[in-house]
């Protein structure tokens, strides 16, 4: 079992930044790859970003199109722990945005179904 706790939600305001940390606790050791994903209301989790836990291909970063050149995510192997730098943010970016880890293949790094864990997500507003 692996344990997921994010933090560093609130509200931003447009043009503006956010640092999301996540840290893993419990098996850690089969963890191929944790990512960030957003849930808006009334929409599908959607992914925005993964980072290679193990492996060859160790601390390869993975962005999706809509935050790509906006949000990096970096990794402290020693903590356990991800973060998700955001910004520039605009009014889409608001969501819960969950962390998750699993053991994903190629084909499934940006889907919900690679990944077994998950936090409990934080609130991010993007408001004036």
């Amino acid at each position: 079992q692996v344990q997921l706790v994010e933090s560093g939600g609130g509200l931003v305001q447009p043009g503006g930044s956010l640092r999301l940390s996540c840290a893993a606790s419990g098996s850690t050791s089969g963890t191929h790859a944790m990512a960030w994903f957003r849930q808006s209301p009334g929409k599908d989790r959607e992914f925005v970003g993964s980072i290679r836990w193990s492996g060859g291909s160790y601390g390869n970063v993975y962005y999706a199109d809509s935050v790509r050149g906006r949000a990096s995510i970096s990794r402290d192997r020693a903590r356990s722990s991800i973060y998700l730098q955001m910004n520039n943010m605009q009014s889409e970016d608001t969501a819960v945005y969950y962390c998750a880890a699993g053991r994903p293949i190629t084909s499934t790094l940006a889907t919900t179904g690679g990944y077994g864990y998950w936090g409990q997500g934080t609130q991010v507003t993007v408001s004036s």
